[in-house]
């Protein structure tokens, strides 16, 4: 059962249980004030339903609905649902527990129950406020060491900026990316690299998004692939053309060699590899190896790296997770949606002597808002391992 399916139970069953709470009390409204309550009921869940089906790209893109109203209303969707949810929830929790206490508690202990609950309850507000607010722009420069067996000398300490998931839309101005690209002309990369996704939905501004990455200063240029929203929003050809024209090449099962000294490097580039078919994961890929160079695969999905580390290639730089997006600590372990599809969440992983990296990302998809997880600009060093 897919994430998107169970989450989408979750909600049906939350909202229908509210749902009867207030169909309920409807009839304590008498007469024509009642059934316009209840056609109330009706419509305000019939906009919901809209609104959560435009939360989905795959939607937006088959209508071709394009402009802000339509991600608008599925954010808005998403987060009445999830807020909703959550409320519900500490609600129910908090009084079950009223239910059990005795006429004999102590007044002082109700009081603190009452508070704590209301607290819990406002929760779910603050924290999505601050992650829609503060956390969604709060763009981090994040450095790793990347050891790599075998990595020729001239390649060691070579500097790669690798940036993913810009998903410049509604939630995401021109004007905000612009400071994540002045954060990137300080790093003096020797290669830049975007992996996919520049855009959210149909009609989003893709021009837009190819002129900010072309200001991107390094020493052998620009490198992408696409992901999986340049498909959904039928923009994979004028993502190739917007990018050539600024002198970005993308990608598509195709391969570039870079020369570095005595060294070479190889730059193989996929289009977005869908979960649902990990037994053609790279079919092919293969004859973009270049014997005897270091052959980076750009990949907008992680989950292929074990597959490209068996083919030969040394490095995969990977996106699309957003890191989780949303993570809770739970006992020193992050809690996020992407564990629910890849192992491969965020960060630095290693195999059979090849290693990937996958970005958390620029921006946003669904909720407007990241919780834990801070959007990225990756810088990677490689180092002899």
């Amino acid at each position: 059962m897919s994430f998107d399916l169970v989450i989408s139970l979750i909600f049906l069953l939350v909202q229908g249980r509210l749902a009867i709470i207030l169909w309920r009390r409807t009839h304590l409204f008498p007469g024509q004030r009642g059934a316009l309550a209840r056609i109330g009921l009706i419509l305000f869940g019939i906009l919901v339903a809209a609104g959560y089906a435009c939360s989905f790209s795959e939607i937006t893109g088959t209508l071709r609905l394009s402009g802000k109203i339509a991600p608008v209303c599925g954010a808005l969707a998403v987060c009445y649902l999830l807020t909703s949810a959550g409320v519900f929830t500490v609600y129910s929790v908090f009084r079950a527990i009223r239910k059990r206490l005795n006429a004999k508690t102590d007044l002082g202990r109700r009081r603190v129950l009452t508070l704590a609950g209301n607290t819990a309850i406002a929760a779910p507000f603050a924290v999505l406020g601050y992650g829609a607010l503060v956390q969604r722009t709060d763009f981090q420069v994040r450095e790793v060491d990347v050891p790599l067996a075998g990595l020729p000398h001239a390649l060691d300490g070579l500097r790669l900026l690798h940036l993913s998931d810009i998903h410049l839309s509604a939630f995401l101005s021109e004007e905000e990316f612009a400071r994540v690209i002045d954060a990137t002309r300080e790093l003096r990369p020797h290669i830049a690299f975007a992996t996919g996704d520049f855009i959210s939905n149909f009609g989003d501004p893709l021009e837009a998004c190819m002129r900010q990455l072309a200001r991107v200063k390094s020493d052998a240029g620009m490198f992408g692939c696409l992901g999986n929203h340049e498909h959904y929003a039928g923009a994979e050809q004028s993502a190739v053309e917007l990018a050539a024209h600024r002198g970005i090449p993308i990608l598509r099962g195709q391969s570039r060699q870079l020369r570095f000294g005595n060294a070479l490097v190889n730059i193989a580039g996929v289009d977005y590899q869908p979960f649902f078919h990990k037994d053609n994961y790279l079919r092919g890929a293969e004859r973009l190896l270049y014997p005897g160079a270091l052959n980076i695969l750009l990949s907008h999905n992680p989950d292929v790296f074990p597959v490209a580390a068996r083919q030969g290639f040394q490095l995969t730089l990977a996106g699309h997770t957003h890191g989780g997006q949303v993570t809770v600590e739970i006992l020193d372990q992050g809690i996020n949606p992407a564990r629910f599809f890849t192992p491969y969440v965020k960060g630095l992983y290693r195999e059979s002597g090849a290693a990937t990296y996958v970005t958390r990302g620029i921006g946003t998809i669904g909720i407007p808002a990241r919780i834990g997880v801070a959007p990225e600009i990756s810088l990677l060093r490689l180092r002899k391992a």
